[in-house]
């Protein structure tokens, strides 16, 4: 950031008095401008043995297979988010039965939650940010396809838990793995 969105002056990265991180703050009006993670909310939408999925139509990852969610609103609870995506993205109404999966994402600033959620009837749709959504069988997975390491997780774990008919909550954090080059000397 290099002006402050309220007043228009520069700001600078410094540690505010009484705060603890470095911050981006107005040299003129003093406003500290908090930069906080993302929220992802989206559901596992499950019809009899199938899972729904969404063919991306947009960025990132666009053609890749996803499960139905993306950014929360202000205005709007972590469930209300999770099922206006399905809504927006697989155009499907769920009937979400329990949080599910949560991720903390630290290198992206993201906290993604998906809701294991019932699909009642085979009713859906591809919306603006898909291409196509389809109800898929353990077997019939694009697992090479799969949009983020979030969804693949998400839907091992699914899989896993559905034998033992057990589908206790995940949490999880997802760290980046860094790749050195070697150079040749």
């Amino acid at each position: 950031m290099n002006y402050c969105s309220d007043c228009g002056a520069k700001v600078s990265r410094r540690t505010p008095e009484g705060d603890n991180r470095v911050r981006d703050v107005c040299d003129s009006c003093g406003i500290i401008h908090y930069q906080n993670p993302l929220i992802v909310a989206g559901t596992l939408p499950v019809y009899k043995d199938k899972v729904l999925l969404c063919k991306r139509a947009i960025e990132p990852r666009k053609g890749y297979w996803t499960l139905p969610g993306g950014f929360m609103e202000l205005g709007e609870t972590l469930e209300q988010g999770a099922l206006r995506e399905t809504w927006e993205e697989a155009g499907a109404r769920v009937n979400i039965e329990s949080l599910y999966t949560l991720f903390n994402i630290v290198h992206v600033g993201q906290l993604s939650v998906f809701f294991l959620a019932k699909l009642p009837e085979p009713d859906f749709f591809a919306g603006e940010e898909s291409s196509e959504v389809r109800l898929f069988s353990e077997d019939e997975i694009p697992w090479d396809e799969l949009a983020f390491n979030t969804i693949r997780k998400t839907l091992r774990h699914y899989f896993v838990d559905r034998q033992s008919g057990n589908f206790e909550q995940k949490i999880e954090d997802i760290q980046v793995v860094q790749q050195v080059k070697k150079v040749a000397q």
